[in-house]
């Protein structure tokens, strides 16, 4: 194998290490952005199940005694 062959195999080498590190680099980018709207998510859902401890743990001081009273 001659220096020519041997330059030619480490550019096509490093030509496939680069398609891979962009397309690992697009898979990152496709997950930080799917990570950042399920945090968005989370906020809400957690903010929800908040006011609604809230709601069922305050007690009803308007609410008219039951009939049976």
């Amino acid at each position: 194998m001659n220096s020519e062959d041997r330059i030619t195999e480490l550019e096509s080498k490093v030509a496939f290490q680069d398609d891979t590190i962009d397309t690992l680099n697009d898979v990152i980018i496709h997950q930080q952005s799917q990570i950042d709207e399920l945090k968005k998510e989370l906020i809400k859902l957690s903010a929800r199940l908040q006011s609604l401890q809230e709601i069922s743990t305050t007690p009803a001081q308007n609410e008219p005694p039951p009939p049976h009273y």
